[in-house]
């Protein structure tokens, strides 16, 4: 876990409050659950329980329906981030999708994926990443 950093000047063009930037890192720190748990709503298919029309119990529930509402959730989580990502910057989505969902640093990206921007660049648009989503999660 990365340690609690200095809050950025307000003076800043992304400024957003120490602790929303917080709320809003773990919400993008759940991405892999989100992923993984949508590839298994896509593994289940028919094969779930309660899809044969029997009935399992005297409480009417609508497990497609439950089914898809759950999928249709997961997947605009998804969604959000990486097509913030893609706003932010159309190029460097991809590295600040990992470094988001994944908690990596420039050095880090530098390092694995050779990312092909400078320090400075990179954590400007790190910024306007949760500036952006921070106006989506409004």
């Amino acid at each position: 876990m990365s340690a609690i950093r200095p809050e950025l000047s307000m003076k800043n063009k992304y400024w957003i409050d120490r602790h929303r930037y917080y709320e809003l890192k773990h919400f993008c720190l759940q991405y892999k659950q989100w992923k993984k748990a949508y590839s298994s709503l896509n593994d289940l298919g028919l094969s779930m329980p309660g899809l044969t029309g029997l009935p399992t119990s005297n409480v009417p529930s609508d497990i497609t329906a439950d089914y898809a509402i759950r999928k249709v959730e997961i997947g605009n989580k998804i969604k959000m981030i990486e097509s913030t990502a893609m706003e932010t910057d159309s190029e460097l989505w991809y590295y600040i999708v990992k470094a988001v969902t994944e908690g990596l640093s420039y050095t880090q990206l530098k390092m694995l994926f050779d990312i092909p921007c400078s320090r400075d660049t990179y954590y400007d648009r790190y910024r306007k990443f949760f500036w952006l989503l921070n106006k989506r999660r409004a």
